[in-house]
């Protein structure tokens, strides 16, 4: 085994998130350090897309504030991240949903998955 992974699995902290994909809408708890206090905010979007592996795995979420969109891009092995809650599981065809960007109004929806 390489160095690196065997120091990677060494500092890898676990977290039980659920399983979510692309087109999803999910509300991100995310704890927030301010001088000496914490809170947890919560960021509430679509996921766009989900790239990498093992320790460097990462979602990226979109949401739109007002009149602008916003994407942050979460770590999964992050200990910030207190939980994840899905809203909505979207009906999507791909992986990587960034021609979501371009779209404005009711084009930017995303069609609900029904179980």
């Amino acid at each position: 085994m390489d160095l690196i992974k065997v120091a990677e699995s060494a500092f890898t902290v676990e977290n039980k998130l659920p399983d979510f994909k692309a087109g999803d809408t999910v509300t991100v708890h995310y704890k927030i350090k301010e001088g000496n206090k914490e809170r947890i905010q919560n960021f509430r979007g679509v996921v766009i897309q989900i790239k990498g592996a093992g320790s460097t795995k990462t979602f990226t979420v979109r949401k739109m504030s007002g009149n602008v969109g916003v994407e942050r891009i979460f770590p999964f092995p992050s200990p910030f991240i207190d939980g994840i809650d899905i809203n909505k599981h979207g009906s999507v065809r791909r992986k990587r949903i960034f021609y979501l960007r371009d779209l404005t109004g009711k084009k930017a929806r995303i069609k609900e998955k029904r179980f």
